[in-house]
C-alpha cells in the first residue's frame, strides 16, 4: 500500500529530496505522495523527522 503523509508533517521537503520515483511534491500546507507513483520503498519515513510519512 502507497505511503501518504500526515498532518504531522513541517513541510521540511526532506521527503521529496529523497524520494526515487519523485512521487512526492509541495502540496496545501504540507507534501503529498501520489499513490499511483508511490513504489512503497520506504525512503521518505526514513528521513521525515516527525514521521508524518505512513502506510494506510
Amino acid at each position: 500500500m502507497a505511503y501518504v503523509i500526515s498532518e504531522d508533517c513541517i513541510s521540511c521537503g526532506a521527503c521529496e529530496a529523497e524520494c526515487p520515483v519523485s512521487a512526492i511534491s509541495e502540496g496545501d500546507g504540507k507534501y503529498e505522495i501520489d499513490a499511483a507513483t508511490c513504489t512503497e520503498c520506504g525512503s521518505c519515513a526514513d528521513v521525515c523527522p516527525v514521521g508524518a510519512p505512513n502506510q494506510e
